[in-house]
């Protein structure tokens, strides 16, 4: 009840706050406490002369309103406060002293609370402590609120805002899967990872599917525009999307539905590293520039046009050597590559019986993979138990924080590449058969690719099946092939009347295998090609006389067993 001593109070402001500007939070207990000080202050006789009503936390300095109310009883417009309980009005230090000691200058000559009233005379230690507490308990629930959230973090649940995608269930306290956003998101990184867009291509691609800018608290106007540069970067840069998140600078694994692979996100983070070096100005070349040397003195050959043709030639940069070799136009250079391409061009049945033989082999990956699956299992094993080492090396103080979260993040991000790797595998890919499918599929693409006029194709092709050992020497062009290319170029020389089936092992498929009586693996029975090597317009080199398709076959997959 109010003190008979509360002096000379004419006028009063009642003061409200609640802690947060959210519309759908503590609505209610403003409404209360206008509602129970109004009634109290009429009962007790006193006059109301203004309400100030606040909508933010009081744990740090700067209330506007607060401020105003402060500086207008210092003028001498009221001499009393009204309020709830004292921590309405603060629950900081500094604006606890200040309202301690206006009240003991006489400023404030009365505060009042539902329960009681505070005046000049009174003892100034009750106060002080009651702000203290207050002050204490802002303390303490920061604390617990910080160990709380570190402790979700630990648990896999993001304790924050959920990035594009995802959303926050305020019903489990959890991150759900927006279905419509993430279908979008998806198909962002998978754009990206092609490296042949930019990131402001990426902003207008999520713009026209729906996802852009929101509205701010201050500026509601400001939403409804694509994504910035540096927003598409954070974004394709979050390992959230795979299924872990960063928290205080510690990468944890979530428990939310992942959106992307990690061999995704890798890609992606190949293609961001890559593009934020300086680019410089790109000259679009000739077609078959770069792919190239001199047979002569080994430099690169490149082009230029005279009299509507184009012309290709050492571009002569050897100190060492000085190169004679004469031009050639790009209609014969042409030609002679759809001749090299021809001798790589697989024949429908063999094709025709290759595949079939693959589709056998493929519903047996099962088995055949076992024994990868378990070696990645046992490595993945070993990354776990490193990945304790690390943290008890962490918490017995032998290692410091920077270098625990560097080690710790490198080896969270070793965990989810094994654990793909063992999905993959159990779901039946196999990187083998892959590669043997789509070599087959290059085999079978370059014939048509030859007789075309597209020399960028043609270009693709011979990178493929050379790399960079394609030499011109006196205007005529020979090559290394790849092995198990130069398998298939010596089996077509040699080709039979037998189809492929008289050739192969009978009740045995496409995949690698160790039973090999005839040794069919051997150094002995492989064609191995010359050093990569040219001695001053050397004329190419000859394939082994006695290559099978067999041997083609088993060279083929022995390669891609190694790579």
């Amino acid at each position: 009840m109010v003190a008979k001593d509360k002096g000379t109070v004419n006028n009063y402001f009642l003061y409200c706050r609640k802690s947060t500007d959210t519309e759908d939070m503590q609505v209610l207990s403003i409404a209360a406490q206008l509602s129970e000080l109004r009634n109290f202050a009429k009962c007790e006789g006193l006059h109301i002369k203004e309400t100030f009503v606040e909508k933010q936390s009081a744990k740090v300095p700067g209330r506007s309103i607060f401020s105003d109310m402060l500086a207008r009883i210092e003028k001498g417009e009221a001499q009393g406060i009204i309020c709830w309980k004292l921590d309405r009005l603060a629950r900081n230090p500094i604006d606890g002293g200040q309202i301690s000691w206006f009240l003991q200058r006489g400023t404030i000559q009365h505060i009042q609370t539902h329960d009681r009233g505070y005046f000049p005379t009174d003892n100034v230690l009750m106060m002080s402590v009651e702000f203290g507490m207050v002050n204490q308990y802002i303390l303490d629930l920061s604390q617990n609120t910080s160990r709380g959230l570190r402790e979700k973090a630990r648990q896999g649940i993001y304790p924050g805002q959920a990035p594009l995608g995802y959303m926050n269930d305020k019903r489990t306290k959890t991150i759900a899967l927006d279905r419509k956003q993430a279908k979008v998101i998806k198909q962002a990184f998978e754009l990206y990872a092609q490296n042949e867009s930019r990131l402001e291509d990426i902003s207008l691609f999520l713009a026209q599917n729906g996802i852009k800018t929101d509205p701010s608290r201050r500026w509601q106007s400001e939403g409804g525009n694509p994504l910035k540069k540096d927003q598409i970067s954070r974004l394709l840069s979050n390992p959230f999307y795979y299924g872990y998140f960063y928290y205080g600078g510690e990468l944890h694994e979530g428990k939310h539905q992942p959106i992307i692979t990690k061999k995704l996100f890798d890609k992606v983070q190949a293609v961001l590293e890559e593009r934020s070096k300086p680019q410089r100005a790109k000259i679009e070349p000739k077609a078959l520039c770069g792919l190239f040397q001199c047979g002569e003195c080994g430099m690169m050959v490149t082009c230029e046009s005279q009299k509507g043709h184009t012309y290709y030639r050492c571009s002569k940069k050897s100190k060492a050597v000085k190169c004679r070799q004469p031009y050639i136009r790009e209609e014969e250079l042409s030609r002679q590559l759809s001749e090299e391409l021809q001798k790589f061009s697989l024949p429908e049945d063999w094709a025709k019986d290759l595949n079939k033989m693959a589709d056998n082999d493929e519903l047996n990956l099962a088995q055949s993979s076992a024994g990868l699956i378990q070696e990645t299992r046992a490595e993945l094993a070993e990354v776990n138990t490193k990945l304790k080492r690390v943290i008890d090396a962490y918490i017995d103080q032998d290692i410091e924080r920077p270098e625990y979260l560097e080690r710790r993040a490198e080896l969270m991000s070793r965990k989810k590449t094994l654990e793909e790797k063992i999905s993959d595998l159990e779901r039946g890919q196999n990187n083998w058969l892959e590669s043997l499918r789509e070599w087959l599929k290059d085999a079978q693409n370059v014939g048509k690719i030859a007789l075309d006029e597209d020399l960028i194709a043609k270009k693709s092709s011979a990178k493929k099946f050379f790399g960079s050992n394609l030499y011109l020497p006196a205007k005529k062009i020979r090559g290394l092939p790849q092995t198990q290319w130069a398998a298939l170029a010596a089996a077509r020389k040699n080709e039979s009347d037998f189809s492929l089936s008289c050739n192969l092992v009978p009740g045995v498929g496409l995949e690698p295998t160790r039973d090999c009586s005839q040794g069919i693996l051997s150094p002995s029975c492989i064609p191995i090609p010359p050093p990569r090597r040219f001695d001053r317009l050397r004329p190419g080199w000859e394939l082994h006389p006695c290559v099978t398709v067999l041997q083609t076959v088993a060279l083929l997959l022995g390669y891609l067993a190694l790579s």
